[in-house]
């Protein structure tokens, strides 16, 4: 890595449920970041050979065609506003032939609900573009000249059609949606289209990668070889094990996603989603100001041997996989006169390593085959705490990567592919690990950790009910 640069965003929260991030702030962080990288690298525009781009892929951006602004907030994943309409569709008994076709589940994480929802309550979206935010990085690129996607974040939309490849009319028309609106869908790596001059601090180079962040993690983390699995500690936490050119269906409340693209031809993955892990380090920050910074966390947590019997279930927009229930809601289980900030901290770092292993062994069921071991990256894998748990919990070794922004490395990764950077036979190389985390605990302790964090989980599931969410 030769220079980085970061500027973080707002989220606002207009109605409870809701989560919005503004499309312009998005925009202006990315080419901050850029200049910024550059600067750290002492590197000029003109040195660039490439761009990769990663982002959330479920969030859904509406602009204008002609003036590329945005016409309305960009509607996170994490929103819930769709979650009555999804039941709705779930009781209609359309759920079947959604998972059939897409992969997914009827839930308010995916962008098809929350596009239906802005072409009735917001004005112009019938005529405006719509995409995920790739698809908006790129039309702010190239000046508007395309307006594409690449076929991961296109599987996260309800609206794709996984085993064909291709966008679904039969999807639209069930949620009520026009193709029209969509981006063209394209290769994860290889040209996909320009950033002219002016659009990102002078930089004329090709954009030669495009994957959502999380197909972009496990690209980053070189898994490439079927049964092969990654964790990205995130805002939320995402496992996904690769299963190559087999598409896995699951009976245990996992994703089928696309991987990635490549010379036309799909890769598949398992993918459980964990809607609120770092995000609950955030809220112990900003919302009980109990933590000065995210990164007090792990030396915090550190400062006592476990939590005290304190376990805290981050089910703040609902619970993702394996449950699958917006309308779950945050608990906090176990508390006496004796439980400190240190234990609360402890709690919501063993929160990730709970959920984590719910989702393994979930899809452990769906491919019939141990996991021998787990490459975990992202922001709060640099916790040797968490680290050493996770390996705990599951019984396997967990293997941290020296790059841990893996997400950006997956992006660069592909981008250097689609440029002619390095080849595929590069990949195992350049990926290097940091630190190997042998389990040490018996199963029978982690096993009986696991069941008491499960009868936490069960105050959690159906806390708020529709009406009176």
């Amino acid at each position: 890595m030769r220079g980085k640069g970061y500027e973080e965003i707002a989220q606002h929260y207009p109605h409870p449920g809701w989560v919005e991030h503004d499309p312009n702030e998005i925009w202006s962080a990315v080419q901050v970041s850029a200049r910024r990288a550059l600067e750290s690298a002492s590197a000029k525009p003109r040195d660039v050979k490439a761009i990769g781009i990663t982002n959330q892929r479920e969030t859904l951006v509406l602009w204008d065609r002609r003036t590329l602004a945005p016409i309305a907030p960009a509607i996170v994943w994490q929103d819930r506003r769709t979650a009555g309409e999804c039941a709705r569709l779930r009781e209609a008994g359309h759920e079947q032939l959604v998972h059939k076709t897409t992969g997914l589940v009827l839930d308010p994480y995916f962008t098809a609900t929350k596009l239906a929802w802005a072409l009735k309550n917001i004005e112009g979206a019938a005529d405006a573009a719509a995409g995920t935010v790739d698809s908006w990085l790129i039309a702010r690129l190239s000046a508007g000249r395309d307006h594409v996607t690449d076929a991961s974040n296109a599987s996260r939309t309800l609206l794709f059609d996984i085993e064909r490849g291709a966008w679904s009319e039969e999807m639209a028309e069930l949620f009520g949606v026009s193709l029209s609106n969509l981006p063209r869908v394209v290769d994860s790596s290889g040209h996909i289209s320009d950033a002219g001059k002016g659009g990102l601090d002078r930089i004329e180079a090709p954009i030669t990668g495009v994957a959502g962040d999380q197909q972009a993690a496990l690209f980053g983390q070189a898994c490439t070889t079927d049964g092969m699995a990654k964790n990205t500690y995130g805002t939320g936490s995402f496992v996904l094990m690769q299963t190559g050119g087999r598409r896995v269906a699951s009976g245990s409340g996992m994703l089928t996603t696309v991987a990635w693209r490549r010379d036309a031809v799909l890769s598949y993955a398992l993918e459980g989603s964990i809607f609120v892990t770092g995000a609950a380090l955030q809220w112990l920050r900003d919302g009980l100001g109990i933590i000065g910074s995210a990164g007090e966390a792990g030396p915090v947590a550190s400062s006592v041997p476990d939590a005290d019997g304190v376990f805290l279930v981050p089910a703040f927009v609902g619970l993702g996989a394996p449950h699958w229930d917006p309308y779950a809601r945050g608990t906090i289980v176990g508390l006496t006169r004796g439980t400190t900030r240190a234990h609360l901290v402890r709690a919501a770092v063993e929160a990730m390593a709970f959920q984590t292993r719910d989702v393994v062994e979930a899809m452990e069921r769906d491919t019939g085959r141990p996991l021998t071991e787990l490459r975990v990256d992202g922001g709060a894998s640099v916790m040797d705490v968490l680290c050493q748990l996770q390996a705990d919990l599951l019984g396997i070794p967990v293997r941290r990567p020296r790059q841990t922004e893996t997400t950006a490395l997956g992006a660069a990764f592909l981008a250097g592919l689609g440029a002619g950077v390095w080849t595929d036979r590069d990949l195992a190389r350049l990926w290097k690990l940091d630190r190997e985390f042998e389990p040490v605990m018996s199963r029978d302790q982690a096993d009986d950790l696991q069941a008491r964090w499960r009868q936490a989980v069960d105050r959690s599931l159906h806390w708020a009910l529709p009406d009176n969410q």
